[in-house]
């Protein structure tokens, strides 16, 4: 399914973007802990920190979670 919302994201990503999603009890936000690509920062900054906070919000549930748990060893 394509919407804006996960247009962006996908962009975001493409341009190099290292954002992660940080979702706890249905309220969104987004840690940038290595820093951007400059590309991928003007981006952000022009596409996506100017929409309303749920819009915002849209958007990082297409982005990379910190809670994804792939990079884990797994349990044996």
């Amino acid at each position: 399914m394509k919407n804006a919302s996960k247009n962006l994201a996908e962009e975001y990503l493409r341009l190099g973007g290292r954002r992660l999603a940080v979702i706890d009890d249905n309220l969104g936000s987004s840690r940038d802990w290595k820093g951007d690509p400059p590309e991928a920062a003007r981006f952000w900054k022009e596409q996506i920190a100017c929409l309303s906070d749920r819009e915002k919000r849209d958007v990082q549930t297409f982005l990379p979670s910190i809670n994804d748990e792939r990079d884990e060893p797994a349990s044996k």
